[in-house]
């Protein structure tokens, strides 16, 4: 599988614990698909909900194609994300059940077509960031020294 990266949501593994991952489709127009190869998408505040056994992508910001005339999209629409109906069951039994939140990591390339990563996720408390910082700092330290070494 040939996996180009477009973009990932950074902020989502800084605010989330992330358990569970899967790889969704999603539905586009013209213009979107574009933009988005000129890499112009944001997942920052984007978040998924499950509507009808469907899923949706949330307040994704796709900037409107430069070249697009009136047939341009809408920055923020809701878009449709597209996965088997066993997943979506599955998804939204843990949802219910252990009060997860759906959230996009990842927005990526898989042989032309466009894909984007789903986490089930928790929230994360304040002491749970400073946790993280402070592992992430020890591994840059440590290595930091064993490149020295040699």
């Amino acid at each position: 599988m040939d996996r180009k990266n477009i973009t990932t949501n950074r902020k989502a593994f800084h605010d989330y614990n992330i358990f569970e991952k899967f790889v969704a489709g999603i539905v586009l127009t013209g213009t979107e698909i574009k933009s988005i190869r000129n890499n112009a998408i944001n997942l920052k505040d984007s978040f998924c909900k499950i509507d009808d056994n469907e899923i949706f992508l949330y307040n994704c910001h796709i900037s409107p194609y430069d070249k697009g005339n009136r047939y341009n999209h809408e920055e923020k629409r809701t878009r449709k994300l597209l996965l088997t109906k066993k997943e979506i069951l599955k998804i939204s039994q843990k949802i219910k059940k252990d009060g997860y939140a759906l959230i996009p990591l990842e927005a990526f390339f898989v042989s032309g077509l466009v894909k984007i990563e789903i986490g089930l996720a928790k929230g994360k408390k304040l002491y749970d960031k400073r946790e993280d910082m402070v592992k992430k700092d020890q591994k840059r330290e440590m290595d930091r020294a064993s490149k020295n070494k040699f």
